[in-house]
């Protein structure tokens, strides 16, 4: 058998070597374009489950590796000037130089055929099987782009990718404010002489600053000024260190017949998680592993393959692109206290949580607790059991639980559910009108609103929005029936629009004899009010339709006269649908709500319309309420599938928000084991 590789970074090469490994009578050749020593980054990262997955695959490249790393387990951020240091993470890196010199040395070991300086133009025939391992710009991928499937679009700031030789004794984050915007740093070491230094930026700061129109070596010196401090007086080096945008690759699949794609011609993974060869390498095992695993049948191997890596390279490239969105927007979180701002740049990507971070730093948590509990205490409760102030209200902790679940009786907040303003603003014959409702549980959170459109269906175990055959009239921003089988509403004109907040005053008034603790006012989810504020359902042409906002707003502002205690509002964030509200659009809608006396946004997402494209996951609303809370400066409450303490903790310790739907899973952890049954024949007769 014949395998062609192309593309002589650490992927291409790692394959060889399992390949030949494997079997060494396979004809293995890499085709490289450039020189063996060439290398146009500085330092690699690796994690310890990767070092592991290299050590089973290949003991003797994995002893070679290690050899040479340098190692860390400290996080040093550097913000506000402190410097924020949190331990436990161990790191380790080796210069990519090296590492290429080590698994090339490696092939030849094995036999394998590596041919450098060779420009591949076309994709080469002749092997039974042809690799794509040349990075970001495969000829191997562009050549079957159509079948590949293949999207590549730019991700996060611009950044640049110098070396420096000062060499730095943890992974650190630099923050540095500047004129023309925030410029920010992520620094390691990768050997006992230099250390990685890249610095970023938004690309409206970029421009600002002018950096769009210096060359190579004015770029480098404009840095050098900026962090002198954070450099001791060392110099920046730089090796084509050009400001780029990060490329994110991804393919509908990774193979066709006999061409197979991995590391970045397949996938990429934003630089600020450190994932790139990593994922890289591990491809190279997976594909190995699949072919051993098939005996050589190549069209079950790369199925195996695609199978085997792409969820767990979907998963990475999820945390990888939300740490890229982070630091796009990280200007909004330099409100934080330095303590909160740490520790939600720890927890960006989701992996790491307010429970891993105590395993990996009981210090850093410890400190975190005793400062968000305001106490300076040594131990203090962690951040779910700390109260919440809203207006005159004190909450005892930032759980929210539903009425009638098991986090209800210790939650500081219980949702009421839907609760209608009228009869006429009812989901379901079942739905509660304020006239009827009393508060099951306290403190109490009552979400006051009008169905709309989305009004007079059977009840939902029925099945959700399906029309009853005889139900009331229904009314809408604008006449869209919500779905395929859903009744036409009217358009509401002015006379319904003033009785509606005549409806919301008594409703608020009616709350307030009820002592209500929050009211919430629900602007979400394709419901009356939330219909006036997307595009998808307001097509008005009067002043309610130029002005989206304007009538939730009117309705906000006579409730917020009749009612003097917190006030929330329910909010859908964004529509996920194609030429709907996008988030910031809702985070703007945020921002109006405050200004117009709003205490609380409760961010929800999406069901504006039948047909959106929702992204469900555990805790997939937490974007859009850290968004919300930063962007417009407001306090919020979010779900979205948190079911642990340890989500909640760390959703309110990073000031993503400040209060939690804890949606807990039945705990059948403990039964009354019952007697053991007896046969007839041994049971003792009664006398």
């Amino acid at each position: 058998m014949k395998v062609t590789i192309v593309g002589g970074g650490p992927a291409g090469l790692y394959l060889a070597i399992l390949l030949r490994k494997a079997d060494d009578a396979i004809d293995v050749k890499i085709l490289e374009r450039n020189a063996p020593d060439a290398t146009f980054g500085w330092g690699v990262v690796f994690s310890e489950d990767t070092l592991g997955a290299l050590r089973d695959a290949d003991h003797e490249t994995y002893l070679a590796i290690t050899d040479t790393f340098a190692r860390w387990d400290r996080v040093d951020i550097r913000y506000q000037d402190r410097i924020l240091r949190s331990r436990g993470h161990s790191f380790s890196a080796i210069a990519r130089g090296r590492l290429l010199e080590i698994v090339q040395q490696r092939c030849r070991a094995l036999g394998a055929s590596l041919e450098f300086g060779h420009e591949v133009e076309t994709v080469p025939g002749g092997s039974d099987l042809v690799v794509g391992a040349d990075g970001v710009n495969s000829i191997v991928r562009r050549t079957h782009e159509r079948d590949f499937g293949t999207k590549v679009e730019p991700e996060g700031c611009k950044y640049v990718w110098f070396g420096t030789p000062l060499v730095f004794d943890a992974f650190t984050f630099i923050f540095r404010e500047t004129e023309h915007g925030l410029f920010q740093v992520h620094a390691y070491p990768f050997d006992e002489h230099t250390s990685t230094f890249i610095v970023e930026c938004p690309e409206a700061t970029w421009r600002r600053a002018g950096l769009d129109e210096l060359d190579e070596d004015e770029s480098l010196a404009f840095c050098e000024r900026l962090f002198a401090r954070d450099l001791k007086g060392h110099e920046l080096l730089s090796n084509r260190s050009v400001w780029l945008s990060f490329p994110k690759v991804t393919n509908e699949t990774w193979h066709t017949t006999r061409a197979v794609l991995m590391g970045d011609a397949a996938h990429t993974a934003h630089f600020s998680i450190g994932s790139g060869t990593k994922l890289a390498m591990e491809d190279a095992i997976a594909l190995r592993d699949a072919l051993v695993r098939r005996s050589w049948d190549f069209d079950a191997a790369l199925v195996d393959y695609e199978l085997e890596r792409r969820p767990v390279v979907e998963r990475t490239q999820q945390a990888a692109s939300q740490s890229a969105a982070y630091f796009t927007r990280v200007k909004s979180y330099t409100g934080l206290e330095p303590m909160q701002f740490a520790f939600n740049l720890l927890t960006r990507s989701g992996r790491i949580t307010h429970a891993s971070l105590t395993v990996r730093d009981p210090a850093f948590t410890r400190a975190l607790d005793a400062w968000f509990a305001g106490t300076g205490a040594g131990v203090a409760p962690p951040p779910v059991f700390a109260p919440l102030d809203l207006r005159d209200l004190t909450l005892g902790n930032r759980i929210v639980a539903r009425s009638g679940t098991e986090a209800a009786s210790e939650a500081g907040l219980v949702l009421s559910g839907f609760v209608a303003v009228s009869p006429a603003g009812r989901i379901d014959p079942n739905t509660p009108t304020i006239q009827e409702w009393t508060p099951p549980d306290r403190p109490v959170l009552l979400e006051l609103g009008h169905a709309g459109r989305r009004g007079a269906c059977l009840p939902r175990a029925r099945g959700v929005d399906l029309p009853l055959e005889h139900g009331w009239e229904l009314f809408s921003a604008s006449p869209l029936p919500y779905g395929p089988f859903s009744a036409m509403p009217h358009e509401l004109d002015d006379a319904g629009m003033a009785a509606l907040r005549d409806d919301f005053i008594a409703a608020a008034r009616r709350a307030a004899e009820l002592g209500v603790d929050v009211l919430e006012l629900d602007f979400a989810h394709g419901y009356l009010l939330g219909s006036f504020l997307s595009p998808l359902t307001n097509q008005r042409s009067d002043r309610y339709g130029s002005e989206r906002a304007r009538f939730p707003l009117e309705i906000l502002d006579a409730v917020r006269g009749a009612w003097q205690g917190p006030l929330s509002v329910r909010l859908s964030v964004t529509d996920w649908a194609r030429g709907g509200l996008a988030v910031d659009d809702g985070v703007a809608v945020a921002r109006a709500l405050v200004e117009h006396g709003c205490d609380l946004v409760h961010t929800v997402a999406g069901q504006t319309v039948h047909d959106d494209r929702p992204d469900y996951r555990r805790g997939f609303l937490t974007a859009l309420s850290d968004r919300v809370r930063t962007e417009a400066r407001v306090p919020t409450l979010v779900g979205g599938h948190l079911t642990t303490l340890d989500d909640v903790n760390t959703v309110v310790g990073a000031g993503r928000a400040d209060l939690c739907i804890l949606d807990l899973p039945p705990a059948a952890v403990e039964q009354e084991v019952g007697a053991p049954a007896e046969p007839a024949e041994w049971q003792v007769a009664s006398t």
